[in-house]
């Protein structure tokens, strides 16, 4: 997920094709870095090292490109017995927006639940401290919200669309139920209890609560409708859409309003990133605190161009009888969400290779400890979001660090209206027009 939520102590489509690599690409086009290789077959030793320099801030592919040939299998000292390694949050770094979120509303819209009645009223309270949510979560007559008041709306209108939708136990169509007003309730209910729950009592509840509502799926189920989201998504354009509760349905909750974020973009960079490390022996990890099978159809699947290996995506993981997904995180397994991302990294990479990452990409909060935490890593590249908190501190040492010679982090612009990357370290926020280098 993109870890916009802050944390807390409280409690525990047509086929897309990646731009081709390449491998032509004359010696200036991986910048100056190159000239340091110095192997027999300089030609094809440039060609195996080139980074495509599609949008990166110029310094930023430089020093990637300077990283690849100093430590990739062309540098001397190379052991292929110790491969280094790279590790890629998921979620608005190697893609612009968050998979998790669009899954959930694409979820909601295409009512794609194996939930009885009982087991959904369960599971939106599951572990979900009780009483009024957070100040900023009023209703449109001023007052806050609380958890028992949604939750008792939600319950109703589960309870109708089970009964009606015949995706569930009922006769009608999914268009002819969404036109109902208990679906429209439902929606925006829905999302604006996650948005609630996770600002509220933070990630540490949220992000499990989130991924409990494919209880009694397959992984295999799972993998389908994610797939079908992330097409949806990328078929969508890039807009914040208001969801309004029904005035003539005001429920105990009364009526709500939420945004969510349509529309996800592939990153290009990211991707001849990943390929460019892979092809120089260095191999490619993802950690996400997004569901691990749902970034896994992203990451892996040949046509979104990653590449990645299955067993190379960490993520959050629910516990399973047999192939069906339960609404219990898995035991002894961290929350991969900020310093949880570390743990795991420790727990799955760094005791079986014996050292850290030599590079780190991340955009939030969520990633503020894996990009500092290793003393191994060379770079990490913060995907500037503009964004206060912790990773607010490490983008105002990239920014000072942008004239250094050795610098430790990275800040890579992007245009959030577009979610391309930008040729520069500032960015762009949606419905901006003014670069800013950072929050303001």
């Amino acid at each position: 997920m993109n870890n916009k939520h802050k944390p807390t102590t409280t409690s525990p489509a047509p086929v897309l094709k990646r731009r081709g690599f390449l491998g032509s690409l004359l010696a200036t086009a991986a910048g100056g870095a190159l000239a340091t290789i110095a192997t027999p077959g300089q030609a094809a030793a440039r060609a195996e090292v080139a980074l495509d320099r599609a949008k990166w801030a110029m310094r930023n592919h430089d020093l990637v490109a300077q990283m690849i040939a100093e430590h990739g299998r062309l540098a001397p000292g190379y052991q292929s017995g110790k491969r280094p390694y790279a590790v890629f949050d998921w979620d608005n770094t190697s893609i612009m927006n968050d998979c998790e979120e669009a899954l959930l509303m694409y979820q909601i819209n295409t009512l794609s639940f194996k939930l009885t009645p009982s087991e959904f009223a369960a599971i939106i309270r599951q572990n979900v401290p009780p009483g009024p949510f957070s100040k900023d979560f009023k209703n449109a007559a001023g007052s806050v919200v609380d958890l028992d008041a949604i939750c008792a709306d939600l319950d109703a209108d589960y309870a109708y669309l089970h009964a009606s939708y015949k995706g569930l136990a009922g006769s009608q169509s999914l268009e002819e139920v969404s036109r109902s007003v208990e679906f429209q309730d439902f929606r925006a209910k829905l999302y604006y209890l996650y948005e609630a729950v996770n600002d509220t009592h933070g990630v540490n509840v949220g992000y499990p609560w989130v991924i409990y509502f494919f209880a009694n799926m397959s992984v295999a189920e799972v993998s389908a409708l994610a797939e079908a989201s992330n097409d949806a998504a990328l078929g969508a354009s890039l807009t914040k859409v208001k969801y309004t509760s029904p005035a003539e349905r005001p429920g105990r909750a009364g009526v709500v309003s939420v945004s969510h974020f349509h529309g996800i973009r592939l990153c290009t960079e990211v991707a001849t990133l990943m390929d460019s490390l892979r092809r120089n022996g260095i191999d490619v990890y993802v950690c996400t605190a997004s569901l691990e099978d749902v970034v896994a159809v992203f990451a892996t699947q040949p046509k979104y161009g990653y590449d990645v290996a299955r067993e190379n995506v960490i993520g959050l993981r629910l516990e399973r009888n047999g192939e069906r997904l339960r609404n219990a995180y898995l035991k002894d397994w961290p929350l991969t969400w900020g310093p949880g991302k570390t743990v795991a990294i420790k727990q799955v990479l760094v005791a079986q290779k014996g050292y850290g990452p030599l590079f780190v990409a991340g955009d939030s909060d969520g990633d503020y400890d894996m990009l500092r935490d290793f003393p191994e890593t060379q770079y990490g590249l913060i995907v500037n979001r503009m964004k206060n908190g912790k990773i607010g501190e490490l983008s105002k040492l990239a920014a000072d660090q942008i004239s250094a010679v050795k610098p430790r982090f990275l800040l890579q612009g992007r245009q959030e209206s577009t979610g391309n990357w930008l040729p520069v370290e500032t960015s762009i926020k949606y419905g901006k027009t003014t670069p800013q280098l950072l929050t303001s």
